[in-house]
Formats: structure tokens, C-alpha cells, sequence
């Protein structure tokens, strides 16, 4: 994969602690801050199926009672302007 180079400025404290971190996980300041990115570019992913999966299960009921409905008579008619 191409690399792109990205300046980011942070405070002092900051820059200690992640090159404290990088060295403790024997990589270099560059590789921790991409790892910390995209462990939390996963965890967005996995919160938003979460969600999904959570928002699935407690209308469940909804969404089999209106596929039921459509199943036995058809689509209901959208209100104008609705797609």
C-alpha cells in the first residue's frame, strides 16, 4: 500500500507520551499512530453494526408485521413525494 506523508503538531506532553508508547511497543512513532487509527476506524465500524444489529432487534416485530402485510396484500401505497 502507498504511504502519504501527514504533518500533525501536537503538544509537547503529547509527542512524549507517543514516542514513550511507540518505543514500549518496539515500533516507530509513525507505525503506533497509524495503528491507533485504525484500531479506531474498527471500533466505528463495529459500534455502527452494533447499533444496527441492536436497532434490528428491537423492531423486529415491526418489520415482520409490515413484510407480512405487504406479502399477503401488496405494497401499501407511499404518501406523494415519498419514494
Amino acid at each position: 500500500m502507498a504511504k502519504t506523508q501527514l504533518n500533525v503538531r501536537v503538544d509537547e506532553a503529547t509527542a512524549v507520551t507517543a514516542r514513550r508508547m511507540a518505543q514500549q511497543r518496539g515500533v516507530s512513532v509513525n507505525r503506533y499512530i497509524e495503528e491507533l487509527v485504525q484500531r479506531d476506524a474498527g471500533e466505528a465500524g463495529r459500534t455502527f453494526v452494533e447499533a444496527a444489529a441492536d436497532f434490528m432487534k428491537q423492531y423486529e416485530s415491526v418489520f415482520a408485521e409490515e413484510f407480512r402485510a405487504e406479502a399477503a396484500h401488496g405494497p401499501r401505497p407511499r404518501p406523494a413525494g415519498e419514494r
